[in-house]
């Protein structure tokens, strides 16, 4: 009985802390939000889902005609800073983004969108402390200067090793 206790103790502790962390990334990202210039007009979007933004099959490529219907994309996981998953993480983000047309028409836009899935572990305290810092999501003069600092944060140190590792832990 005492074990059980304490466990529960233990994960609603570990339940706030999470909380917390969650209300200290919204919050920042909310006000960024509020500051960024309103949109004058969305796309047309036929019959949107509430998950995700449609994409039209002839940005994809795809012949277009009455049997092409539109594509949802679907959202990313939540990013907990895993080196061996950041790649795959910024690979999907980098997706989405592309897939995703007009609709991030900055680079600030592109990088608040990326750190709002950084909920979890390293990647959340990274957040934080961009959202924190003197000038926010604009303190990455581009993109790229975002995408390298994510490469040295969230990716493999040593990429060749990680994937010798990966492929002796398979046998």
């Amino acid at each position: 009985m005492q074990l059980t206790q304490a466990s529960l103790t233990h994960h609603t502790t570990e339940l706030s802390t999470l909380c917390q962390t969650t209300d200290h990334i919204s919050q920042p990202l909310q006000a960024l939000l509020e500051r960024l210039p309103s949109r004058t007009a969305p796309p047309p979007v036929a019959e949107p889902s509430p998950a995700a933004p449609a994409v039209p099959a002839a940005a994809l490529g795809v012949p277009v005609g009455p049997w092409v219907q539109l594509l949802h994309l679907a959202l990313l996981d939540t990013y907990d800073g895993d080196r061996t998953s950041g790649e795959r993480f910024l690979q999907s983000c980098l997706t989405y983004i592309h897939l995703s047309g007009d609709a991030f028409d900055s680079d600030a836009l592109k990088i608040a969108w990326v750190l709002s899935y950084m909920k979890a572990g390293w990647a959340s305290t990274y957040a934080l402390h961009i959202l924190r810092r003197s000038g926010g999501v604009g303190s990455f003069t581009d993109w790229a200067t975002f995408e390298k600092d994510f490469q040295a944060e969230f990716f493999p140190i040593d990429p060749a090793k990680s994937a010798t590792l990966a492929l002796r832990n398979r046998e």
